[in-house]
């Protein structure tokens, strides 16, 4: 049996340690482990330091996890598949974190932490909406195998973390998304007031290390949202990619209905939409005070430290 987290220093894994979350996790994690292994697929991690073991590892294979957990006292499982047909989404987000859970649990580690999504609730409005007073309704196989994955996990004993929008370097979804929205609009719509929780890949990857290491007694969930508490509009988000593209759209009036008029056709940019129209805003209160944490600045002041990462990928 490992060593329980928060005595001494333990031997975390991240998987997935190449990865837009993952990454940062294992910046953060190498902070406080006293050994860190890192997995990852298609590129090796990058360098951070202390004593690290770096595994090429393929949760579509089942054999690939046999081994990785032994002597492990925290695993931090922030690979998934994301996209992609559904086959593969099943063999690595379903199959494969069955897999891993149950070498995990043989091999005796203390504490399993999964970084999930929101987007397990499928579509709907969402305010200051707590874990347990939601549903799962995921529509996507993504979010469906997602799912998935947060059952063998949570039957494990485990913790499933869920956030919703996240930004930063590596972002390639939502900015970018934004931009290309903006770019199909022909425009920048003002005044769309719907609220949605946001948090910096950084301030997540925090999240997910203090979770993983907090003493059992000081958590009060097995499933957290992870989100600054203060969400952001639509309209800042808005403003905030036409800030980054090459040639931003000129500022226009242009409602929901108008929008979806002009994207008929386009799945992808309607889902955008749809997402944007209505409130996505989760309650994250508890893990900030399980944690004893204070949020960092929120969206106005800390989106503007980032932007010059985003220029390049949100024109393209």
């Amino acid at each position: 049996m490992g060593r329980h987290p928060g005595l001494g220093a333990p031997h975390v894994l991240v998987t997935g340690a190449a990865g837009f979350i993952g990454a940062r996790v294992a910046r953060a994690a190498a902070r406080h482990a006293g050994r860190l292994t890192l997995t990852s697929y298609r590129r090796p991690p990058e360098p951070v330091p202390g004593a690290v073991r770096t595994v090429r590892a393929d949760l579509a294979d089942p054999a690939s996890p046999r081994g990785l957990c032994d002597g492990v006292d925290v695993l931090l499982h922030c690979a998934s598949q994301i996209g992609g047909t559904p086959e593969a989404n099943e063999a690595v987000n379903a199959r494969g974190t069955a897999a891993l859970v149950a070498e995990a649990r043989r091999a005796g580690v203390d504490r399993i932490v999964y970084v999930s999504t929101a987007s397990v609730y499928g579509r709907g409005t969402f305010r200051r909406a707590h874990p347990g007073q939601l549903a799962r309704r995921p529509q996507s196989p993504t979010s469906r195998t997602r799912a998935a994955a947060e059952d063998a996990v949570l039957a494990a004993g485990g913790i499933v973390v869920r956030p919703h929008l996240l930004y930063g370097p590596g972002d390639e979804w939502v900015i970018p998304g934004l931009g290309r929205l903006l770019r199909d609009l022909g425009g920048t719509p003002t005044g769309w007031t719907s609220r949605h929780s946001v948090i910096a890949v950084t301030e997540l990857a925090a999240l997910l290390v203090g979770v993983g290491l907090a003493p059992r007694e000081r958590l009060s969930a097995s499933v957290y949202h992870a989100a600054h508490p203060a969400p952001a509009p639509a309209s800042a988000l808005l403003e905030a990619a036409a800030g980054c593209l090459a040639a931003p759209p000129p500022r226009r009036e242009l409602d929901v209905a108008e929008a979806r008029e002009l994207l008929a056709g386009d799945a992808a940019a309607l889902h955008t939409l749809d997402l944007l129209a209505t409130d996505h805003w989760f309650d994250s209160a508890p893990v900030w005070a399980d944690l004893g944490r204070l949020p960092g600045p929120g969206w106005d002041a800390d989106f503007p430290r980032m932007k010059e990462w985003y220029p390049a990928p949100a024109a393209a």
